[in-house]
């Protein structure tokens, strides 16, 4: 969506400030022993005591308030029994809908000490975010972010994982324009003032491949390496974004 009213952009920092509190206390949970169930229900109550509602819930029929993926699931895991321990490597992935709005933000936690392996694929995530976002400015090509973020991947030597990527969002989950990961040289799309998206690299440690999970959800990465998953959703300016899900 494209923001026109003080009381869009006020509807919109709600949205993201439940998003930033659930993931903050899953964020804390993350440990041996815990199962991603018992994450996933935290979230549900979190979502209830600020009176919003699981976005993937709400418009896709979801089984779960929350994506969680670990190890070489990418995006869209979908937490059960399953116990973590040390060693795993798990993206939370939380869409909020609230007084319809919509925010959505994912972070990275390792459980316990990561192997320089993953410490790497982390670092690479989070500064492909913030090159991402630090170009998306008003007037930029969508395919500037996308470059931005790519770049950064290919620097730190991880890939971007296939046809995974940020949107628009604001009044549903996801909305125009796609910004991929990758660059698109023939989308000329240029962003706006105004325009709220999300940035999101989704990043493996070995090959770009992927592949379905099997449960309708859960997708891999195909060569079974660690995959890392960071997203913040921005307002886009003329200088730096406004970053709702801080």
């Amino acid at each position: 969506m494209s923001i026109e009213t003080e009381d869009e952009l006020e509807g919109l920092r709600r949205a993201g400030h439940v998003v930033s509190v659930v993931l903050r206390e899953l964020r804390r949970r993350v440990q041996p022993g815990v199962t991603t169930a018992e994450l996933d229900a935290l979230a549900g109550r979190v979502f209830a005591r600020f009176g919003a509602r699981s976005a993937p819930k709400l418009v896709y029929g979801a089984p779960s308030e929350v994506f969680i993926s670990v190890n070489d699931a990418a995006v869209h895991g979908v937490p059960g029994p399953r116990r973590l321990k040390r060693g795993d490597l798990v993206k939370i992935d939380v869409t909020a809908e609230l007084d319809g709005f919509y925010a959505d933000a994912c972070v990275t936690v390792p459980v316990g000490p990561a192997s320089p392996r993953v410490r790497r694929l982390i670092g690479a995530a989070d500064a492909a975010l913030s090159r991402g976002m630090a170009a998306a400015v008003a007037g930029a090509r969508v395919r500037d972010v996308s470059a931005a973020v790519a770049d950064e991947a290919a620097a730190r030597g991880v890939s971007v994982l296939d046809g995974l990527g940020g949107h628009g969002i604001g009044r549903t989950i996801h909305e125009e324009p796609s910004v991929p990961n990758s660059p698109d040289l023939d989308d000329d799309t240029r962003l706006h003032e105004g325009l709220v998206i999300t940035i999101e690299p989704i990043l493996g440690a070995g090959g770009p491949g992927i592949r379905e999970g099997g449960d309708g959800w859960t997708i891999r990465t195909a060569d079974g390496a660690p995959a890392a998953h960071v997203e913040h959703t921005i307002v886009v300016t003329a200088g730096r974004p406004l970053v709702l899900t801080a």
